[in-house]
Formats: structure tokens, C-alpha cells, sequence
């Protein structure tokens, strides 16, 4: 509904849950990609994906993702917990107090939107293979703010991008630890099933402000239960 994937509840989720980290970021990406797959669906239906910007973003997100997925094994768990708090706290301010808005419409030429998108995919795919978060948070905001981009057209675009930064991800971490495909696929299930459901929601009628209040409040729950781990 709010152009994400799941990563910000995943994978503060499955650290919470003592899953080993590059294990808590697979799966993670990979049910963040399952849902966003599912979503994207329906957004491609009504035409709702701009694939000039969207290209731009998936290859430099994918070429960033696994350069990030690479990364979480150099980092301490501590440390690692600690990062994905503070980015979780900045979704979670960004939806409780700043509401994405269609800004007034400024024409920019094809070419700074490509370069401005491509640069914006290398930062959303190093953190999203980092931390395992897809990286769509970001991704709406900076294309509706920065590149004037509709904020419905916005959101659907970035869970196309985020299929493929998800998945880049993913694949450099199995490479680098074994995944659990049972629990993986049976949670992918139900993990499509609510990409469905909230997106054709978003599509027909969305009131956003309840759902981001919702959802901001739920995600700093998940940072002070993140931030009692780094001090227990």
C-alpha cells in the first residue's frame, strides 16, 4: 500500500528473532522481492510503472545490491544492528510526519532524470543488499521530491525496482551462506498473497495517512527493540 516492499519489518524482525545476519538479510530481500513482485503486478496492469526512470534504477540498484550483500559479513552484528536501526528510524519518521504529496509539477528533461535515478538506484541498492530493506522508503520520496516524479506512479515504479535490487541482493547472500528455502518459501506465500491485497487497495482507494501512522509507529517499536539488543 505504501510502496514498499516488507524489508523494514523483515529483517528487524528475523534479527529480533535471533536468525544468524546475513541469514536475517536473505531472507529478508527474498520476501521483500516476493512481495514486490506481487504488487508490481498489479501496478503494471494499470500502467501505472514509468520504465524510463525505473531503468536507470534497476541497474545500478542491482549492480550496487550485491556489493552491499558483501558488506554485511564485514561488519560486527552490534554494529550491523545498530545501522539498521537508525535507517529504520528515518523510515519511521518519514512516515509518521512527512506525507508524500504530488509537489508542483516542474518539467525536467529525459537526461537528469535518467542520471538523477541512476545515482539514486547505486545508494538504494548498496543499502538494500546492506540491511536487506529493499530500499523503497527512500526510493518514493527522492523520485517525487527530486525528479518530480507523480507520487502513485512513484510508489508503483519503486516495487518494480525493488524486485530487482531485492533479488541481486539475494543471490550475493546465498552465495555467502546457505538459506532456509523451507521457511523462505512457505513465508514467500503469504508474502505474495499481502503484495496482492495491498496494492490493488492502493490502486482503487487509498486513505495512506492512517496506514503510515500505523506503520511508523510499528517500525519504532522494531528501533527501541533493536536498541535494547545492542545494550542487553
Amino acid at each position: 500500500m505504501v510502496g514498499l516492499g516488507g524489508g523494514l519489518i523483515y529483517s528487524p524482525l528475523f534479527i529480533l528473532l535471533q536468525f544468524p545476519v546475513n541469514t536475517a538479510v536473505s531472507a529478508s530481500l527474498f520476501l521483500n522481492g516476493i512481495a514486490a513482485v506481487s504488487a508490481a503486478i498489479t501496478y503494471s496492469r494499470k500502467k501505472m510503472i514509468d520504465l524510463k526512470i525505473g531503468m536507470p534504477l534497476i541497474i545500478s540498484s542491482s549492480l550496487l545490491a550485491p556489493l552491499g550483500a558483501y558488506s554485511t559479513s564485514h561488519i560486527n552484528r552490534k554494529l550491523f544492528i545498530a545501522i539498521l536501526a537508525g535507517v529504520i528510524l528515518l523510515a519511521a519518521i518519514r512516515m509518521l510526519f512527512f506525507k508524500i504529496e504530488e509537489s508542483k509539477e516542474i518539467h525536467i528533461s529525459i537526461a537528469p532524470k535518467i542520471i538523477g535515478s541512476g545515482i539514486i538506484g547505486m545508494i538504494i541498492g548498496f543499502v538494500a543488499g546492506l540491511l536487506g530493506i529493499g530500499g523503497g522508503v527512500f526510493i518514493v520520496p527522492l523520485l517525487v521530491f527530486i525528479l518530480r516524479i507523480p507520487a502513485k506512479t512513484a510508489a508503483a515504479t519503486s516495487m518494480f525496482v525493488v524486485i530487482f535490487s531485492s533479488f541481486s541482493g539475494f543471490v550475493a547472500h546465498i552465495s555467502i551462506a546457505r538459506p532456509d528455502w523451507k521457511f523462505i518459501l512457505l513465508t514467500a506465500v503469504f508474502s505474495f498473497a499481502g503484495g496482492q491485497l495491498g496494492s490493488r487497495i492502493m490502486v482503487e482507494k487509498l486513505s495512506s495517512s492512517t496506514v503510515r501512522k500505523i506503520f511508523g509507529v510499528v517500525l519504532l517499536v522494531f528501533v527501541l527493540k533493536l536498541l535494547q539488543k545492542i545494550f542487553s
